[in-house]
């Protein structure tokens, strides 16, 4: 895929959502296309410094109006912002935009949630049938403690294997699940990214460098800071309603189609949660696929399959 040569619409809109002050930059190759919202991973993942990426691979604006959704907290925003983040005001959140993003196009909206956002996603659009149409769920986090169990028995295994002490040392530095503190949860996304789980082809110097470079391009070197610090402040406000998650025990009611999309190399989606998924959480329509080749962010190693999902979703 190639990022648009030219873009009808480009604007960058600041919307006061629940009281937060929140940005949304809406890109389209042609006016009148239908909406696409783009909720982003996390917890505290910034998304503005991803919207060239996206646009490269995915070129999501040729056939859509896309939202990319910057989260309460999220961004070059006070550390004020960050005080309020929790998994229920940031699913109220998600409403408000949906009823903005409504609003503003007068067309239901395809949303495209990347793991915590497609959790957020889920839970959301329960409340939002007459504004949402279809969920996109990338790698959504599910049910933790079983995630935590798959990667803990994956690098277990490759520390076995492990001709190098180094990694073994890494692992066992590690420790065993949950990981309530940012140190722990940052030292094995390290661990998982350097192993091909995240990103296929890509270290977790490679992933940091590259978002380094993206963050200072988008919101300057002092912002880029900035951002770095609301990352780690919303991380640690919304680890404890992450360890506690289990969408299985009170699953939401979905309206709406939900297209599941998992990579075969993400250890943090084990099959067996994934099999639950259309018994458990049942909506009308919905398909779970597994793509070969790709880690945790599988819009990003198979773009072409995760665009074509995303139009035969309109």
């Amino acid at each position: 895929m190639t990022k648009p040569t030219r873009l009808a619409v480009d604007r960058t809109i600041t919307v006061d959502i629940n009281g937060s002050p929140q940005r949304i930059r809406l890109c389209a190759e042609s006016t009148g296309l239908p909406p696409l919202l783009v909720v982003q991973g996390g917890p505290g993942l910034p998304m503005l410094d991803e919207v060239a990426k996206f646009q490269r691979l995915l070129n999501l604006e040729k056939d859509f109006l896309v939202g990319y959704w910057e989260q309460r907290g999220c961004g070059d925003v006070s550390p004020h912002d960050t005080e309020s983040v929790s998994l229920q005001r940031q699913v109220a959140d998600l409403r408000a935009a949906l009823q903005w993003l409504y609003a503003e196009t007068k067309q239901r909206i395809v949303i495209l949630g990347i793991s915590w956002g497609a959790t957020i996603a889920l839970q959301a659009v329960e409340h939002e049938r007459d504004r949402a149409k279809a969920i996109v769920a990338i790698s959504p986090d599910l049910h933790t403690a079983s995630s935590d169990a798959s990667a803990h028995a994956f690098l277990q295994a490759q520390s076995v294997r492990a001709t190098s002490g180094r990694l073994r040392r890494r692992v066992m530095k590690l420790g065993t699940p949950p990981y309530g503190d940012s140190t722990t949860y940052q030292r094995r996304a390290t661990l998982l990214a350097d192993l091909g789980t995240i990103e296929r082809g890509k270290t977790f110097v490679t992933l940091f460098r590259e978002t380094l470079f993206g963050l200072i391009r988008t919101y300057g070197v002092v912002g880029a800071v900035r951002v770095l610090r609301n990352m780690n402040l919303v991380q640690g406000k919304m680890l404890p309603d992450l360890l506690s998650l289990d969408l299985f025990a009170n699953p939401p009611r979905l309206p709406i189609p939900v297209h599941y999309v998992f990579g075969e190399q993400d250890v943090l989606s084990p099959a067996a949660v994934v099999k639950r998924l259309p018994a458990a959480i049942a909506s009308p329509a919905s398909s779970v696929v597994r793509l070969q080749d790709a880690g945790h962010m599988a819009h990003f190693d198979q773009p072409g399959i995760v665009r074509t999902i995303a139009m035969n979703a309109v």
